[in-house]
């Protein structure tokens, strides 16, 4: 029998988009012949996936799953939101995220872990729910957040069920307060986030490219009214205080009550609960931004159809 190397194992998957260890259980029944296991694969439903890869994967499910002091968000995404709805697409996502919670939030590594109970990858089950649901899918990102002392928040907004949903946030708060009053904190806050989007967490924490892209177009603006230029650079400094109110999660206007800047909201919150409490750092996923979505022409699909 012929020996199942690596480079064999790679050709047969880049062949037909199958995982790895169904790959070389394919070449292993087929002796090593690599067209006869992409039949193999064929027969047995596995080698569908590839040829779904291509299509646009915009739709699916943001997962949470927080413990204690951690917490993580994964982005799984599928072609229709019907799919979003499949339990075993639900259930898929919500392991990952609990898998993430161990995995540090790279989504690589995320890939490369265990699936519990299958005996191969992460990648390699989602290959396998591919082929069984039979449309593209993709897990597409993930993060992790942690703290010493203190708790991880979280908040789901449209959650389908507990953990799965459209927007996911997580909260970081470090502070000797107690878990209920910290959990009460987070909870306003992870909701604030949610609905804000805030950028960064701290001025210095900006991009500075965006700060610089922001400036040169505020100085166009302000050359363009005739000022002279040390009263542009005054409006300028006083437009982007405007720009951090807006991008800044401290510095921006606390959504429950519309006047107070959120730094302030929390060491009120906190010193009211008998103690106080530093965010460190907040992590927000919506589902299917920055994905291109294909325009449907629905004629052209109808007349796809009919050819095939």
């Amino acid at each position: 029998m012929a020996e199942i190397t690596a480079g064999l194992v790679k050709q047969l998957r880049d062949k037909t988009g199958a995982g790895m260890m169904d790959c070389k259980k394919a070449l292993t029944e087929t002796a090593g012949e690599v067209e006869e296991a992409v039949i193999w694969l064929r027969k047995k439903g596995l080698a569908a996936a590839a040829k779904k890869a291509g299509r646009v994967a915009a739709e699916g499910l943001v997962a949470m799953r927080v413990e204690g002091n951690a917490g993580a968000l994964v982005e799984v995404n599928a072609e229709t939101d019907f799919v979003a709805r499949n339990e075993a697409f639900q259930g898929f996502a919500a392991e990952a995220a609990g898998i993430a919670l161990t995995t540090g939030g790279e989504v690589e590594a995320l890939k490369a872990a265990e699936y519990p109970g299958a005996g191969h990858s992460v990648e390699d089950e989602l290959t396998a729910l591919i082929a069984r649901i039979g449309e593209n899918m993709v897990l597409r990102r993930s993060t992790g957040l942690s703290v010493g002392t203190g708790v991880v928040c979280g908040y789901m907004h449209n959650q389908t069920v507990p953990g799965l949903g459209k927007i996911g946030v997580l909260v970081g708060l470090e502070s000797s307060l107690p878990g209920d009053a910290l959990n009460e904190i987070g909870k306003q806050l992870a909701m604030h986030v949610a609905a804000a989007a805030p950028q960064a967490l701290r001025v210095e924490d900006v991009d500075p490219s965006a700060v610089d892209n922001e400036r040169a177009i505020l100085a166009d603006q302000a050359r363009a009214s005739g000022k002279p230029e040390e009263i542009i650079d005054k409006m300028v400094e006083g437009r982007l205080r405007k720009y951090y109110e807006e991008v800044v999660l401290l510095e921006q206007v606390w959504v429950l009550d519309g006047k107070t800047k959120v730094s302030k909201a929390v060491e009120d919150v906190a010193k009211a609960a008998g103690g106080t409490a530093a965010v460190t750092g907040f992590r927000r996923f919506a589902l299917g931004e920055g994905i291109e979505r294909e325009e449907s022409d629905f004629a052209a699909e109808v007349a796809a159809q009919l050819d095939n």
